[in-house]
């Protein structure tokens, strides 16, 4: 190996490491979300609810921001975690941790049996297949209403006090400040996968499929764990909602969910850490203030918010202010 071969080399090595440190903006928005428990008190149930979105679209982006893995039925996985943990609780284990942790192994193994189907396929064809795959289980849990409780939902569910000691309480404190140190500790896990070299991988199997083979990758091996991954991410944020709510509706296997949590991408940005938790935050906060102006035609604005996002941002709200601080540095540069 040449000397100038190691020192570029070494520059790629130093510029990996200097990107994957945090950020100066970064705490902003954990600090921004610790503040929204002492100013919105009365919005604190909306708070849990934008989390769970939040780390459901984040499993989302692991997959088609990050690996280029298109997937109009990864509702399933987060229906998977939600029934889950209401399942456990229903019949007469309701501790909090370990529900939540079932939710996300058997999201894993579903993922693990769909990713044999997923690696095989592409384009049209993998969008199709998600959303068949969607739609076989959704109509399963409706048949099995027994069970599911179908279309009237997953009734009667209660989870013991978290740690022992913590009790859900009706203003949804407990539940808020539970779901933001686990989406926390996930995100760290996210984060840690986007800047590795597997996270490296990812976003080469996005830009171009075929040529990544010549590199050395194993492209149905990384896109089968990202998969995999992916899918115990967005069973545990299923997880999270249940316990938030106590209660599984069979929406949480609805396609809604699915168009909702791509919404929320788009609006964010894709392929960005905090992409998922500036759309979740937007459309939920959008969502929730609209259907109360206007129940019979909120779902008109949102669309007009999707329009206007996609043709007037180069990749969602964070793309847009990456954008505005590029443009500022670039004028402060001009000026000094």
């Amino acid at each position: 190996m040449t000397a100038e071969t190691q020192a570029a080399n070494a520059a790629a090595v130093a510029d990996f490491r200097a990107r994957a440190r945090w950020q100066w903006y970064e705490p902003i928005f954990w600090l921004g979300a610790i503040a929204w428990y002492f100013l919105f008190p009365t919005y604190l149930p909306l708070g849990t609810q934008v989390l769970c979105s939040a780390l459901f679209a984040l499993s989302l982006d692991l997959i088609l921001g990050y690996g280029g893995i298109v997937s109009l039925g990864h509702t399933t996985f987060f229906g998977i975690g939600a029934y889950t943990a209401g399942l456990l609780a229903k019949y007469g284990w309701g501790e909090p941790i370990t529900c939540l942790l079932a939710g996300g192994v058997t999201a894993a193994i579903a993922g693990w049996i769909c990713s044999f189907v997923i690696v095989r396929v592409q384009g049209v064809a993998l969008l199709l297949v998600t959303l068949g795959i969607n739609l076989v289980l959704y109509e399963i849990a409706n048949k099995a209403y027994t069970i599911t409780g179908g279309a009237d939902g997953l009734q009667g569910i209660v989870f013991w006090k978290v740690f022992g000691v913590f009790d859900y309480d009706i203003e949804g404190r407990v539940a808020y400040i539970y779901t933001l140190a686990v989406v926390f500790l996930l995100f760290l896990v996210a984060r840690r996968i986007v800047y590795s070299p597997f996270g490296l991988a990812l976003k080469g199997m996005r830009e171009n499929w075929k040529r990544m083979p010549a590199l050395g990758a194993a492209l149905r091996h990384h896109g089968a764990l990202i998969f995999v991954l992916s899918a115990a991410i967005a069973g545990l944020a299923g997880a999270l909602l249940a316990e938030s709510v106590q209660f599984v509706a069979l929406d949480s296997l609805g396609v809604q969910r699915s168009v909702d949590v791509l919404t929320m991408l788009i609006v964010g940005g894709t392929g960005v850490l905090y992409g998922s938790f500036v759309g979740a935050t937007v459309y939920m906060v959008v969502r929730d203030q609209l259907a109360d102006l206007n129940p019979a035609y909120w779902y008109f604005w949102i669309g007009l918010m999707l329009v206007v996002v996609v043709l007037f941002t180069r990749n969602g709200v964070v793309g847009a202010l990456s954008d505005a601080a590029a443009w500022f540095q670039r004028r402060g540069r001009a000026q000094s």
